[in-house]
């Protein structure tokens, strides 16, 4: 059985199927792990998301910042108001619901002892090591998959609180989780969260610091496989594996080969250009 890890797909559906053709990859016998961002922008989310479910226990698939605000959106709440998302045809199928449960119901991170990686969408704070990090995203899962959802993503947009404190409550300690789980890319050098640069590391204001190089990360022993970061493109860094290679702005899209014992593998196909209605790609949801 081979497992392979999926940077973010955006939509781009027939960009996935190329991929998974050019693997081999057999739903029969293999494993898919996708880092989030299955929807928006690109030209067929809803092609996407009926794949992806579709894969049942075949596949594992964490939430990034695009798969909630789609969620959101489906609370009626639109607080980026954003004209070029792509997600009308989600919120208008004939599945939505059925599509939409699914989707609340996915993790927001994923750790395989026996493969010994763990899978998130964007970064983890330097304060946190895995067994933490497993620890709060279930309490941010348990808060989509109850009840009283709506009133999470009436809240959830935001840049604070920044800085973890164990002390946090409410919706405060919900909003710091969320934000490091989907939009986390930089943190300052005393460890807060900086969200509002998304260029690749060199570009940044020298304060800050791509997460997986803070000296003080509790995580650096972990093997971890994130996405969210397109301008960072594939790479290892530091015992983790960037796979957000930019499939949705003409760069490529990116299947990881992971083992346990021996080096990942890479595979990618290259992407066509303008899959997206705007170019201006780092200003909103990021």
């Amino acid at each position: 059985m081979a497992v392979y890890a999926i940077g973010d797909i955006q939509g781009c559906y027939d960009q996935l199927r190329q991929l998974l053709d050019q693997i081999g990859f057999n739903p029969d016998q293999d494993k898919l792990w996708f880092a989030g961002d299955m929807v928006n922008r690109g030209p067929d989310s809803l092609k996407v998301l009926r794949f992806i479910k579709g894969l049942g226990s075949r596949a594992i698939t964490v939430l990034g910042n695009h798969d909630l605000h789609l969620l959101a959106l489906s609370q009626q709440v639109d607080k980026h108001k954003d004209p070029r998302h792509t997600l009308d045809q989600v919120l208008n199928a004939p599945d939505r619901d059925e599509l939409l449960h699914w989707l609340r119901h996915r993790p927001m991170m994923h750790h395989s002892k026996k493969r010994n990686f763990s899978i998130i969408h964007a970064g983890l704070p330097p304060q946190w090591d895995i067994p933490t990090a497993l620890e709060h995203a279930a309490e941010l899962e348990a808060v989509l998959r109850g009840d009283n959802f709506h009133d999470y993503f009436q809240d959830m947009y935001g840049n604070l609180p920044n800085r973890w404190d164990p002390e946090l409550e409410g919706m405060e300690r919900l909003r710091f989780i969320t934000n490091c789980f989907t939009r986390l890319r930089y943190c300052t050098t005393d460890g807060s969260l900086s969200l509002k640069e998304s260029g690749a590391p060199g570009s940044q204001d020298p304060s800050l610091i791509p997460w997986y190089e803070m000296p003080q990360r509790t995580s650096r022993d972990s093997r971890i496989l994130f996405g969210h970061w397109s301008t960072l493109n594939y790479g290892e860094h530091n015992n983790t594996w960037s796979l957000d290679s930019g499939c949705l702005w003409g760069g490529a899209l990116t299947a990881l080969r992971i083992r346990k014992k021996k080096p990942p593998v890479p595979h990618q196909i290259e992407c066509p250009k303008n899959m997206q209605p705007s170019k201006n790609h780092g200003q909103a949801l990021t």
